[in-house]
């Protein structure tokens, strides 16, 4: 996983575009893609030569902590029945943990102030398994694969009306089992999935391959 970049202000030049990494993108409903339908994307990574972003709002049905613990044959807690949710469709035999940056490894990538991202055993090990090396993080969420895009994929995208953005909040992030995540998404930016009126859908071609 390459580190993200910092953003920079907007300019002609291709170097210092406005980048979004740490934004939270918001599927709009011309998106035409159901993997991503209503999703909300957490932007890990931004930059001219790619983008790489998880998804947070879409826990998986059939798979709870405790199973990839089971499988990495970690020693756990039998009520550890957390949901582990879908990143998205890149790298599905992976898993990455975001989380409050409470927690810190040098596996731990920081995507902000407030939010990282590790992807190694030993964060399972720290959140579920019964000798811990030290505490969890406050907030987390587990995620098997990610969603990516190739260089200026997102900004086509997005000036196609497929995605809109907004700044997180932990509520956003890590509530997406239990919490309308795409509707509170939504109401940040002061609108609701019902203002979208069908001419969205106009501004883009629908075989343009997303993802």
């Amino acid at each position: 996983m390459r580190a993200p970049k910092s953003t920079q202000e907007p300019s002609e030049s291709s170097n210092d575009r406005d980048f979004l990494t740490g934004q939270v993108l918001i599927a709009m409903p011309n998106l035409g893609d159901p993997r991503f339908e209503r999703a909300v994307v957490f932007l890990c990574a931004h930059d001219d030569e790619h983008a790489m972003g998880v998804i947070i709002n879409k826990p998986l049905a059939d798979v709870e902590i405790a199973d990839l613990l089971e499988q990495l044959e970690i020693d756990f807690d039998d009520a550890k029945a957390e949901p582990v949710f879908f990143g998205g469709p890149v790298q599905t035999e992976r898993g990455v943990v975001l989380h409050t940056l409470d927690y810190q490894t040098d596996a731990t990538i920081a995507l902000g102030r407030d939010v990282g991202i590790t992807a190694s055993r030993d964060v399972l090990v720290d959140i579920g398994g019964n000798a811990p090396q030290r505490p969890a993080p406050r907030k987390y969420l587990l995620a098997i694969g990610h969603a990516g895009w190739g260089p200026g994929q997102l900004e086509q995208e997005i000036a196609m009306n497929a995605w809109a953005h907004c700044d997180p909040d932990e509520a956003i992030l890590f509530d997406g089992a239990v919490r309308p995540t795409w509707q509170d998404a939504l109401s940040k930016l002061g609108v609701t999935g019902a203002m979208f009126s069908p001419e969205w859908a106009e501004g883009r071609d629908k075989d343009t391959p997303l993802n």
